[in-house]
């Protein structure tokens, strides 16, 4: 039986989650150039040195969201079923996030979360530090997928990195779509069904390119 958090850890998550909205809201209102940290830790009620401590970098204050799904994809494709391949194991994994309308499938239409990615793929500085997310993500899946690839497939190390750099990009562009007909004004649920089929397709194109990793 896991142990609950204690009085500190709980505090630290409130103080995590504070700054982090605190400075979303304002990014939202005002635009990411024109917040200064500072700003941000006065709004925030912390100093300056409370803020770095949560969040290194001023970009980290959005983009930890994704970092928060990082290694996600990887975690997916270790605790597939028994049998199952990990291609399987990530298109299931993306239609039950869709269907939950997970802000990450891009299927949300919750105002925050579309105000969130807009906020994102308008802001030059944060497009490019997502980068680094993306990296990261691909690193983790790159390391999962090598554990699961059958030992006769040649090179695989590059067979790996190649699938994993592949996967993170679909689930990149796919849930960017979603976004892009939600901030036109189109509804999650009336999405739904074009989301899935997209997804759907996405797939079937890994699994015609991606053979080690389909059955």
């Amino acid at each position: 039986m896991e142990t609950p958090p204690g009085l500190r850890e709980r505090k630290k998550v409130r103080t995590h989650r504070t700054i982090s909205e605190t400075a979303i809201a304002l990014f939202v209102e005002r635009g990411y150039d024109q917040v200064s940290v500072a700003e941000i830790a006065a709004a925030a009620e912390v100093s300056k040195r409370t803020l770095f401590a949560y969040f290194s970098t001023k970009d980290d204050l959005i983009l930890h969201r994704f970092a928060d799904h990082e290694d996600e994809a990887a975690r997916v494709v270790r605790h597939r079923s028994e049998g199952q391949a990990p291609l399987d194991a990530l298109h299931r994994h993306l239609r039950s996030a869709l269907k939950r309308r997970d802000p990450i499938s891009g299927l949300c239409d919750d105002p925050n979360v579309v105000a969130y990615y807009r906020l994102v793929v308008e802001t030059p500085a944060l497009t490019a530090a997502l980068t680094r997310y993306l990296g990261r993500s691909e690193d983790a899946l790159m390391a999962a997928l090598r554990e699961a690839t059958p030992l006769e497939v040649p090179r695989t190390e590059q067979t790996a990195r190649l699938a994993a750099c592949q996967i993170v990009a679909v689930l990149r562009v796919l849930a960017h779509e979603n976004q892009v007909h939600i901030s036109a004004g189109q509804t999650a649920d009336a999405r739904a069904a074009d989301a899935v089929a997209e997804a759907n397709h996405a797939f079937d194109l890994l699994r015609g390119g991606l053979e080690p990793y389909r059955n």
